[in-house]
């Protein structure tokens, strides 16, 4: 077994990133405090094609040498937006028939195990504040929640890990 080199990765260049098909999968990050979790959010977006990140509310936006520090480069790959209310994101992205889901514990969610996404729908993804996590607000008006199944005593996340299993575990389902 050898490590591979970087030019064996067979890294996509931006103009080739932007122009690929991307995975039907949206991120709405909602009033993200920490930095380092915006630019970790942005690198695993543009390590499964994801096709946009909306930030919402207090969520810094590129460019920003804090997120720059854990994003690496995606902010100029992944294609993302900025607005200051995720109510009206959440429900412009209904109407364009797009289902969004939170990612949040609450009554009656969907562990994610157990989710199946539809093939050819196109979702969109809540990840909320890293103390208070998504808004009760949000929550009613998206279409379902997602649970991350958690064994341990926390129950807690990091943004950034919660949304890397995510996207992997939607991610798999729809390409396989």
């Amino acid at each position: 077994m050898r490590k591979l080199e970087n030019i064996e990765l067979e890294r996509k260049s931006v103009e080739d990133f932007k122009n690929s098909k991307k995975t039907p999968i949206i991120i709405i990050l909602d009033d993200i405090r920490s930095l380092n979790n915006i630019g970790s959010v942005f690198r695993t977006c543009d390590a499964f094609l994801i096709e946009k990140i909306y930030l919402c509310g207090i969520t810094a936006i590129p460019p920003n040498k804090e997120i720059h520090k854990t994003a690496l480069g995606a902010t100029e790959t992944v294609a993302w937006e900025y607005h200051s209310n995720v109510l009206e994101v959440i429900s412009n992205l209904k109407e364009n028939s797009v289902k969004v889901l939170a990612i949040e514990q609450v009554e009656n969610s969907i562990l994610l195990n157990n989710f199946t996404p539809i093939q050819d729908h196109k979702y969109a993804l809540v990840f909320g504040n890293e103390v208070y996590g998504v808004s009760q607000d949000a929550i009613k008006m998206c279409d379902g929640t997602l649970e991350i199944p958690q064994l341990g005593t926390k129950h807690s996340l990091n943004i950034s890990v919660s949304a890397g299993i995510v996207i992997w575990d939607i991610f798999t389902k729809m390409k396989h």
